[in-house]
């Protein structure tokens, strides 16, 4: 029984995004860039994994990159860490108190999202070395 939750956890992001996820990715996007874009250097966030109260999004500005864990707090989403390709791993999100089932869902759905990133990208989204807690 456990498996076949797990497995449905792992199928569910590969389905196409609800309009309430799109919702919350692009609430999610304008927080990030409310906070860190800056003049001539945008922050480019996207794609965003969304399950329950907790998202993994990946960020770029310029030659720095790297992948941002958020939680819904009061309606508000807010960033809790910052870190590199750890973030897509859900054993990482487990740790950082993630529910399980979430933890599952967002590392696939972030897999799932991150192939049709360029390659170049995703390079400068691992570069980000350490974790950062906000």
């Amino acid at each position: 029984m456990r498996g076949a939750i797990l497995a449905l956890a792992l199928l569910l992001p590969a389905a196409a995004c609800s309009p309430s996820q799109d919702r919350e990715a692009a609430a999610i996007t304008a927080v990030m860039r409310s906070l860190f874009d800056k003049p001539g250097l945008p922050l480019d966030a996207g794609p965003v994994a969304v399950s329950g109260a907790h998202a993994v999004a990946d960020w770029t500005q310029g030659a720095m990159g790297g992948r941002a864990l958020l939680e819904r707090r009061g309606g508000k989403w807010v960033i809790r860490l910052c870190s590199g390709d750890s973030l897509r791993d859900s054993t990482v999100l487990r740790a950082a108190r993630v529910p399980e089932a979430d933890a599952a869902a967002i590392a696939a759905g972030l897999a799932e999202a991150e192939r049709s990133v360029p390659a170049e990208r995703l390079t400068r989204m691992a570069s980000f070395k350490g974790t950062v807690e906000m």
